[in-house]
């Protein structure tokens, strides 16, 4: 069974990479992964109580750790925070009084002295004890994490007399971690946003009779009404009432579309200013809105290799630096180079400085928030190992039919070779093709309508090939130019044709079947180009005709043509091993082998359930003009990533040598930690926000 918790009070990133870690290794526990940005748990077992477990877990690691089973804790925690915020200004107010003393008065009054103790320690204990209590747990633990590195620089800082700069780094340490939690819930508010696009109600109408009822007892078939400008809570056909809908939510495109009795309305989608009636297609799970927002969700669990790294990164981080704070603080002194005090502050700044929290915290909120601000634009992007792929990828494969093409095929001309006419042979193959599924089949069928069709027997398709079955005790074939010999494959060169008719071994007539290029689709091959995409290549088992047709207008780098779906896969991994990552776009089934082997395949709407579970990334709206946005996008996440890591690791090994040379002050460290931290939070959160 799947379970979803939130870990309420996990502020700590560090903490929650072990938390992860451990519950992953605990037996029993699969498909663990956890959101720092959402606070979101997910996990897979089939024991028993599973959230005793979990908060075991959690109170071995992080003390104040409250397993949820839902969200219905934000007043609660907003109440809270006005206290820790109440408090953090009476301690500032104490503290700069202490602050004045000491800058005054001077410590040689012994009045002064003491007073400047007292008021120290009230700051400390009002702006940090929370703070404290939880670093003297973890110091007990040997868990050297943010609060409790803190907590030694506090209480040493203290006993060596520097009273009024333990409270200022105190309360320096409280306002950058109130900054850092409020920028960290603003970019986890932006993000939950998406869940607001599925209604939780639905109105059902039952013979007349209204009744307000939960989504997901709605069945396939009923009917539902969706008053003016709220939100289809579930998918299906408008039976009653014309209306716009505003599918933003979904596809990212603004522009309301008209619709109308017998037009789609999904989940998720704002109606107008007209009521309707909707009979239902899908049950709440199935939904388009729920699909997408499990989609975003479950992208957790696919973290890039950045995220991999910081996580190791972190855990070998930390008791380096401490070792180097211990040896600061003990060698120096021990050689006659100065005295303990002076050294021992010095280690103290090492240690506050050389907290990880600003990378653990940063790297994973901006991968989060780059798949966030993907789906508010209509791209789906299943993890941050996939943004990876797509931003550097220098090669796009794409399907022809339904990606490249609208899909929509038409016979254009029936050419005869025997003694039939071209409606006999056009109802010969569309006899044929009854029970095909491929468009090129659709297409023959559709414009055989009215036609009488001819009685076949023993039907056999093979993909890529065609379809063969017995006409009058004769062997008859309609297919691609597999189904011809070699001979007749040369003599029918010239011949602009989509599918050939065969009986006895005989060609007696082609069918052309035409597909119009997507509008979309020069403007988007000139943009990937212009990214510094090498290579844009078309895949299709069209034949070469069609195919170098397609290629031309739309200005394609490469194509190949008369493929099996096993043909595509091979020409895939020939082309991923002379690129650095290799994406490929299509839209049908027999897209899923390929879709799963690129480096990150990205599925053309919310069709074919195939391609969608085997699929990296989706383009909600069916359309490519999203794709090079979604390349943009990756690469300004990867960017942010690089930046925050490069920033932050810079920061702090700057302040650690200044350190170690005398020069930097504890509340330099402070800046270092958190205010590295509220910075790269900061940066990252800054993703979500949509350009005007």
């Amino acid at each position: 069974m799947k379970y979803t918790f939130i870990l309420k009070n996990l502020n700590c990133a560090h903490c929650a990479g072990k938390i992860e870690q451990k519950i992953a290794e605990t037996k029993g526990y699969e498909n663990v992964s956890f959101n720092f940005a959402t606070k979101q748990l997910n996990l897979s077992t089939n024991r028993s109580n599973v959230k005793s477990d979990i908060q075991s877990i959690c109170d071995s690691i992080e003390d104040g750790v409250t397993v949820l089973e839902n969200t219905k804790s934000e007043q609660t925690e907003e109440e809270n925070s006005k206290i820790s915020f109440i408090l953090m200004i009476v301690a500032a107010v104490v503290g700069v009084s202490a602050l004045a003393l000491e800058f005054i008065v001077g410590d040689s009054a012994v009045w002064s002295y003491w007073t400047q103790m007292v008021l120290s320690l009230a700051t400390i204990l009002l702006a940090g004890y929370k703070t404290f209590i939880k670093g003297i747990k973890n110091i007990f633990k040997l868990r050297f994490d943010e609060t409790a590195l803190l907590t030694i620089a506090v209480i040493a800082a203290f006993c060596i007399g520097e009273f009024v700069e333990a409270a200022m780094v105190t309360i320096l340490f409280a306002v950058g971690e109130f900054i850092e939690d409020k920028a960290v819930d603003a970019s986890r508010r932006d993000i939950e946003k998406l869940a607001k696009i599925r209604p939780d109600t639905a109105t059902l109408l039952i013979d007349g009779v209204e009744t307000v009822v939960p989504a997901e007892q709605i069945s396939v078939g009923s009917t539902i009404i969706v008053k003016p400008y709220e939100r289809v809570p579930l998918d299906g056909v408008i039976i009653s009432g014309t209306t716009t809908l505003d599918k933003s939510a979904l596809t990212g495109e603004s522009v309301p579309v008209d619709s109308t009795v017998g037009s789609e309305a999904l989940s998720g989608s704002i109606n107008g200013s007209s009521l309707i009636q909707i009979k239902t297609t899908k049950e709440f799970g199935d939904s388009t809105a729920t699909r997408i927002i499990k989609l975003v969700e479950d992208a957790a669990a696919q973290k890039g290799k950045s995220e991999k790294l910081i996580s190791r990164f972190a855990a070998i981080y930390t008791p380096i630096v401490i070792a180097i704070a211990v040896i600061i603080a003990v060698v120096p002194p021990v050689l006659g180079l100065g005295a303990f005090n002076e050294w021992l502050y010095r280690a103290l700044v090492c240690l506050v400085a050389s907290c990880p929290c600003a990378i653990v915290i940063s790297v994973p909120l901006a991968y989060y928030s780059g798949i966030g601000a993907a789906s508010e634009i209509g791209i789906l992007i299943k993890g941050g190992k996939y943004l990876e792929a797509l931003s550097k990828a220098d090669t796009f494969v794409f399907d022809k039919t339904g990606t490249l093409t609208t899909g929509r095929l038409s016979v254009n001309k029936v050419t005869v070779f025997s003694n039939l006419d071209s409606e006999e042979v056009l109802a010969l193959a569309a006899s044929a093709e009854k029970y095909s599924s491929h468009p090129i089949a659709a297409a023959i069928r559709e414009k055989a309508v009215g036609l009488k069709l001819p009685e076949l027997s023993d039907y056999s398709e093979s993909a890529g090939h065609g379809v063969s079955a017995s006409y009058e005790g004769k062997k008859f074939e309609c297919g691609s130019t597999k189904v011809l010999t070699a001979e007749q494959k040369s003599k029918y060169a010239g011949t602009d044709a989509s599918v050939f008719v065969v009986l006895d071994g005989s060609v007696i007539g082609a069918i052309s079947v035409t597909d119009t290029v997507r509008t979309e689709a020069k403007n988007v091959i000139s943009q990937l180009h212009s990214l510094g995409v090498k290579n844009t290549v078309m895949l299709t088992g069209d034949s070469k005709s069609n195919a170098q047709r397609v290629c031309d207008e739309i200005g394609m780098s490469d194509y190949n043509a008369e493929l099996m779906p096993a043909d595509k896969l091979t020409q895939l991994n020939s082309y991923k091993e002379k690129s650095k990552a290799t994406c490929f776009v299509g839209d049908g089934i027999n897209d899923a082998p390929v879709l799963t082997a690129s480096d990150c395949g990205i599925a053309m709407g919310l069709g074919s359930e195939a391609a969608i579970e085997a699929s990296d990334a989706v383009l909600v709206s069916d359309t490519l003009e999203q794709l090079p946005s979604a390349i943009k996008l990756s690469r300004k996440v990867m960017n942010t990533v690089r930046t925050n890591i490069i920033f932050a690791l810079t920061i702090k090994s700057l302040v650690i040598i200044l350190a170690a040379l005398g020069i930097a002050a504890m509340w330099m460290s402070v800046i270092a930690d958190t205010g590295v931290s509220v910075a790269c939070v900061l940066y990252a959160s800054r993703l979500l926000k949509k350009k005007k």
